[in-house]
């Protein structure tokens, strides 16, 4: 059985494709880079984190919190031998205008090298792209409505795209208002099957009342005809009015007998073998708090085609599932993202900065065995902040550092941060405290923009020692422990005896539903440097210990 979600933590908005016998799966990113991961299968069981499609194409600094790259649809067009990504970059939601920008980018090989982005138009987001049998390209998108007296979010919208003008043909078509009354339709992924042409759709708001639903037609223009079941991948199952309400969340909706909400947004790949499977967007909130501290993540569920033509999930119900048949397929396992990273090599792809990319700030190559963090903004910058992060995949873990660290004016910081984003963070850091006249160690505590920089936790320590700093999350608390290295020890033997410092934080604030300043992303853990002066003092990790235990489920 295949146990859900297989992309833990912030891993929302996923696209699948097949090549061959490779599956490949795509997922936004929002404001971290390198954006848009691509995950690999050979089975659909076992995954690896393979590559990114942007890296340098792609300008994100100054853009607010859960601002950047929005759903990307990657396709592949076998006519070409080619790879297709579009993806939308979100610039602005002030007064609810959503200012975005939607792009395609293509390669021959799935790990690049990537074209320079073409751009295609800014009517909306979700926009995605179908390869039609007789070599025309069409973009659907949600053409986002402002207007008073419009149905609000919008409506599905089309256009042709001509590859070798690198250009849409005329204005997009509204075309569709969804197969069900919940409203907030979006996330629009057109395929072609048997002669139809089907529009698989999000509609209910990526909150609660979220859910997969599909339309059909003979013709690319429609009109579709929507799905008389409505919903066919959900996690609540009553049918709904809500075209009124255009609130994304809808906490109302909380389904209490389903552990996976906000069910939606969804994508197809049929097998060779006949089978066929969905990946879609899934949470976990804490409970009774329904906030969802790993944010949007991606499930996967078993399909099958009907006589009559219409998609519907394998055991007859509409309620996604946590455990899920396997395909018949031979088993591939995959390499895993390592919990222990020595930095004896290449900085790993599972690491992640906001807005920048990590090497632009962070290097394994100037003292062996470390990985070297230039400082710059402080972290509450949408411009240049050096956090070199990685995912959380369960709010039970335990994360350990050792660092090398000598900071010579207040300006200078550097340690270990919880981070949701830049209004919401918990930084356990080494500075200098003209106060003792030396090093010493604290923990800032940003929440919604209001800072705290817990004076009672300010102690002074040995510069001439490497610290131990390490973060304990116990579902919805954690807090910080801190010690010194061992000295003439290496790796994981560096730590030794640690003592608490500072308070217990409540895990569930770092959420969607609690953060005021970014919304749709999830939490990360990860090392922080800062030098507010000069933008050039360092500081030195030894190693980057990740513990979770992600068999438990989120309290």
């Amino acid at each position: 059985m295949i146990t859900n979600p297989i992309f833990k933590g912030f891993n929302p908005d996923p696209c699948i494709c097949r090549k061959g016998d490779d599956y490949y799966c795509a997922v936004s990113s929002f404001e971290w880079l390198p954006g848009i991961p691509i995950y690999h299968s050979r089975d659909l069981v076992h995954w690896e984190l393979l590559t990114h499609v942007l890296t340098d194409q792609v300008n994100l600094q100054r853009l607010p919190s859960a601002k950047g790259i929005w759903a990307p649809c990657l396709t592949y067009c076998a006519a070409e031998d080619k790879f297709y990504v579009v993806y939308g970059v979100m610039n602005s939601m002030n007064a609810r205008y959503f200012d975005v920008d939607n792009f395609v980018i293509t390669a021959s090989d799935i790990c690049g090298p990537w074209s320079e982005p073409v751009y295609l138009h800014s009517a909306g987001f979700d926009a995605s792209m179908l390869h039609d049998d007789d070599g025309r390209k069409y973009v659907v998108s949600l053409e986002w409505e402002t207007r008073l007296g419009y149905e609000k979010p919008g409506v599905i919208c089309l256009c042709e795209y001509d590859p070798k003008a690198q250009a849409i043909v005329g204005y997009p078509k509204r075309i569709y208002r969804g197969a069900t009354n919940r409203g907030c339709i979006e996330a629009p992924h057109l395929t072609k099957r048997n002669g139809y042409y089907y529009l698989m759709c999000a509609e209910g708001g990526t909150g609660y009342n979220h859910a997969v639903t599909m339309g059909r037609s003979t013709n690319v223009w429609g009109p579709y005809e929507g799905d008389p079941v409505g919903a066919i991948v959900t996690s609540v199952v009553n049918n709904s009015n809500e075209r009124a309400d255009d609130d994304h969340l809808k906490p109302r909706y909380f389904n209490p007998d389903s552990v996976l909400q906000k069910s939606g947004h969804g994508s197809y790949v049929d097998l060779p073998n006949g089978e066929t499977y969905l990946v879609h967007l899934t949470s976990r909130p804490f409970v009774p708090e329904l906030r969802c501290t790993l944010g949007r993540e991606t499930a996967i569920q078993k399909m099958h085609w009907t006589e009559d033509g219409w998609l519907r999930m394998a055991d007859g119900s509409t309620l996604a599932k946590v455990e899920v048949p396997e395909p018949n397929l031979p088993a591939v396992p995959m390499p895993q993202v390592p919990s222990f990273d020595d930095f004896d090599g290449p900085l790993g792809n599972w690491y992640y900065a906001p807005r920048i990319l990590p090497e632009s700030f962070a290097t394994t190559s100037k003292r062996p065995g470390y990985v070297t963090l230039r400082g710059q903004e402080s972290r509450t910058s949408l411009n240049k902040v050096s956090i070199l992060a990685r995912k959380l995949t369960s709010v039970y873990a335990t994360i350990t550092t050792c660092m090398d660290f000598h900071p010579e004016v207040y300006q200078h910081s550097a340690g270990l941060i919880v981070y949701y984003d830049n209004m919401n963070y918990v930084n356990l850091r080494k500075y200098y405290s003209q106060t003792l006249g030396g090093s010493a160690i604290g923990i800032t505590h940003l929440e919604n923009g209001t800072k705290d920089e817990m004076i009672a936790t300010r102690t002074a320590v040995d510069d001439s020692r490497e610290l131990i700093f390490r973060v304990v999350i116990t579902g919805k608390s954690f807090h910080f422990e801190w010690g010194y290295a061992e000295e003439g020890a290496t790796g994981k033997a560096k730590v030794g005896s640690l003592q608490r410092i500072g308070p217990d934080f409540d895990t569930t604030k770092f959420s969607d539903e609690f953060c005021k300043f970014g919304e749709f992303t999830g939490t990360f853990v990860g090392l922080t440097c800062a030098d507010r002066l000069l933008h050039q003092h360092c500081a030195d990790f030894d190693f980057f210990d990740y513990d979770a235990d992600e068999t438990k489920p989120v309290a």
